[in-house]
């Protein structure tokens, strides 16, 4: 829906603490409550946009995200649905309330509102979000991966397809609402009438009642079992990111809304290769004489093993860089490189033969350490320090 940064929405500075914009909602809540505003299109835009700043702000994870990625993040969800605001209706709006007015909404008593939590006033349940870590390696980082994963959690009874009734004929509206579930009460006060709306009590807002439960899930409609879920993973995640899919939680009572799957993600380490941010290291080990003429090596990467050169007279420590050779950054076609490491290795055990050719080395001009036109030599450096 809004594409406004959430927290010009709500008015509050991004580093604004959780009592701040639940404050912030509320005074907006009140003033755009579409109850308030009967028949005024933009001011239930305002409101609706108010609750999908909250939904994600009043949320770390989901904050997190929307102030590392912006909108963006929308697009780094498994299923695309991103944080969810997007798709949020009445329902998931007053549904807040409980959390943001302590347990109902202020225009239960004054402007209806605790009616609107469902079609007609119905009450429709929420199932709870459910939490899984899925484990990649570096070259299903690099590249994206689908994932397949059997998740225990709780589905829609099949006997009763998720009712919680033995059939359909077990099904009575209630009496007490007639079905709306919520009840209207008229008092008389000293300002005049006011009109006050509560969940009805008979039938909790679900606007019927069951007359036989079904046997296998006993009403509840939901029953512990599994579900293989496809968890598609994009290119470029890193260790800690969280993931969602929507609707792939916890299966919800009698029918209701489905919570999220939370993916978190961990990353299995390379057995060679070292991940820093979207870069990859690689410590090559060549020996000196390979150094000091110069060699032809085959050194691994994400995309298998490549072939580089080394120059003669390469130093220990210097990187050599190969481009476009690392990880991917999320939902973008830009990547980092491949750096590697020289590292020049010393034998600890040398034979007779090669030690007399060493020494023979040894006495010469070109193996003596020399820097270079423009390099100082450590002693020149340590003079000029401490003078």
């Amino acid at each position: 829906m809004s594409k406004r940064d959430y927290y010009d929405v709500l008015g509050v500075a991004k580093g604004a603490d959780a009592d701040e914009i639940k404050k912030a909602y509320r005074k907006m809540a009140i003033k755009y409550h579409p109850d308030k505003n009967e028949g005024d299109k933009a001011a239930e835009d305002k409101f609706k946009e108010a609750a999908e700043a909250y939904e994600v702000l009043s949320n770390p994870e989901k904050r997190q995200r929307y102030d590392q990625f912006g909108h963006a993040a929308n697009a780094h969800s498994a299923n695309g649905g991103g944080f969810g605001g997007g798709g949020m209706d009445m329902n998931d709006i007053f549904s807040q309330f409980g959390d943001i007015f302590g347990g109902g909404s202020p225009f239960e008593g004054f402007f209806g509102g605790g009616g609107r939590q469902g079609g007609g006033g119905r009450r429709v349940q929420r199932g709870s979000n459910l939490r899984i870590k899925v484990r990649l390696t570096l070259e299903e980082i690099a590249n994206g991966a689908e994932k397949k994963i059997k998740v225990n959690k709780q589905i829609a009874c099949k006997t009763c397809d998720g009712t919680g009734a033995k059939d359909r004929a077990s099904f009575q509206t209630c009496k007490t609402c007639g079905g709306s579930g919520a009840v209207r009460r008229v008092t008389n006060t000293i300002l005049g009438q006011m009109q006050t709306t509560s969940t009805c009590p008979t039938c909790n807002g679900e606007g019927s009642t069951i007359l036989s439960k079904c046997t296998v899930c006993h009403g509840d409609g939901v029953v512990r079992g599994e579900e293989t879920i496809s968890i598609n993973i994009p290119a470029g995640v890193s260790e800690g990111m969280q993931l969602s899919m929507s609707g792939k939680g916890n299966a919800a009572p009698r029918g209701g809304v489905p919570g999220d799957l939370i993916i978190l993600i961990e990353e299995i380490p390379h057995e060679t290769l070292k991940r820093d941010g979207n870069n990859v290291i690689y410590d090559l080990h060549i020996n000196f004489v390979d150094a000091a003429l110069g060699t032809s090596v085959e050194v691994p990467t994400i995309d298998g093993k490549v072939k580089i050169k080394v120059d003669p007279g390469t130093q220990g420590g210097k990187i050599l860089r190969l481009k476009s050779k690392g990880v991917p950054e999320v939902n973008s076609y830009r990547r980092g490189d491949q750096l590697v490491h020289i590292n020049i290795w010393t034998p600890k055990a040398l034979s007779r033969e090669e030690r007399e050719l060493l020494e023979k080395l040894q006495s010469s001009p070109n193996f003596k350490p020399n820097p270079g036109k423009n390099e100082k030599s450590f002693f020149e450096r340590m003079k000029e320090y401490f003078e």
